[in-house]
């Protein structure tokens, strides 16, 4: 690993979990709808290592975050109770649900107990310094599983590995660093980077910091509606962010300088008004009338885009082309999606509405590497160091 920090993996091969207590802190953030769990990934992406440190002979703590609960006030709303039921499906064994846990935790070795949403305890999200004192005390062994928050600096993520007397990554923040650093730190060229969605704003330094690694950058969504203005196209009452052209100009000056440009929408997909069932007219991106909405990327362009991905060596992708959830705009992303399926380069895709994408258009197991992080995944890509990270790196 690039990235030299101690794993759960070579602690459990060198026999050093055995009556040891471990605490482990995953990602169980999942979707609930009339309190039953509607989507199981996360959770399921976090048996490997709790496997690993009950396999090891370890007695096994497990902690997460779940929606966003007011701190210090409990409501069965905020619950991880439908956590522990599916964990208990998943190890085959019961996990029981701890609720004030914080002075003490009884758990013997084999044995695997899950703690309270930890956002509900006062001080989490501001890393609070008693607080992280306090949940290293519990433990001989923290491990952090959980990708998805590693961008934050909070008690369960950064504090508590300062003071636990070993810190480590788990199975699944190992795979994350170490395929976001292939992609990354030594990809195999030509590196695509497609990043779409809604904002501009919110994904400007990652596309700065992008262009200035990438041979390609494929803008998509509301992004490439603001780089469309840019260029001088009428985009009609589309969403886009005209405050962010000049950076967007800078952005295709920054690829230009370097001999690569930002392939800007040829033919776009349209319609009136933003509904489902909204009429759909394709047209050429120098035609959008004032009362159009550009919903989705045309075929010429889906088409040209799934040509770059084509000739790529490592795909990075996050965000959408258009409005997928929607039929008729769903062709751009379609293409992009079965262009990476297709391809022989090393793919990396991270993001919710990429990962919705994936799972639409059936291409999951085709993907280099899904992320399970959408903020931490922005910030690696921008090359920002990860605070739940970099405290394991100091540690190590």
């Amino acid at each position: 690993m690039s990235t030299q920090i101690k794993t759960l993996s070579a602690l459990a091969d060198s026999d050093a979990l055995r009556g040891k207590r471990v605490f482990i802190r995953s990602d169980l953030n999942v979707p609930l709808q009339d309190g039953k769990i509607s989507e199981d990934t996360r959770v399921r992406a976090s048996v490997p290592a709790i496997r690993m440190a009950l396999d090891a002979g370890a007695a096994v703590m497990v902690t997460s975050h779940l929606g966003r609960p007011t701190e210090g006030e409990f409501s069965e709303r905020d619950s991880l109770a439908p956590v522990a039921q599916r964990l208990s499906e998943l190890l085959g064994m019961p996990v029981e649900l701890r609720r004030n846990w914080l002075d003490g935790v009884v758990v013997e070795p084999g044995q695997v107990v899950l703690l309270e949403n930890c956002r509900c305890n006062v001080g989490e999200k501001k890393n609070n310094l008693e607080l992280a004192q306090k949940m290293a005390a519990l433990c001989d062994v923290y491990v952090n599983d959980a990708f998805g928050t590693a961008h934050r600096a909070e008690a369960t993520t950064e504090g508590i590995a300062r003071y636990a007397p070993v810190a480590c990554a788990g199975p699944l923040l190992q795979a994350e660093l170490e395929a976001l650093g292939r992609a990354l730190h030594e990809p195999k060229r030509p590196l695509v980077a497609i990043v779409g969605g809604a904002k501009v704003s919110t994904k400007l330094s990652i596309l700065q910091a992008l262009a200035d690694k990438v041979d390609q950058l494929v803008v998509g969504g509301g992004i490439a509606n603001t780089f469309m203005l840019a260029s001088g196209l009428p985009i009609g009452k589309s969403l886009a962010e005209p405050a962010q052209v000049d950076e967007a100009k800078a952005v295709i000056e920054l690829m230009k300088q370097r001999g690569a440009e930002v392939p800007v929408p040829m033919d776009v997909v349209c319609a009136t008004h933003f509904a489902e069932d909204a009429p759909a007219s394709t047209k050429a991106a120098d035609q959008v009338t004032a009362e159009d909405m550009i919903l989705d990327v045309g075929p010429q362009t889906a088409e040209q885009i799934a040509d770059i991905i084509r000739q790529a060596g490592t795909v990075v992708w996050n965000g959408p082309l258009g409005v997928f959830e929607f039929p008729a705009f769903a062709h751009g992303t379609e293409v992009l999606a079965k262009a990476i399926a297709e391809s022989d380069a090393f793919s990396i895709a991270g993001g919710g509405d990429t990962l919705a994408a994936i799972a639409r258009f059936g291409i999951a197991e085709q993907v280099g590497y899904i992320s399970t992080g959408g903020g931490a995944f922005l910030e690696f890509l921008e090359g920002k160091r990860l605070p739940a990270v970099a405290v394991l790196q100091d540690r190590a």
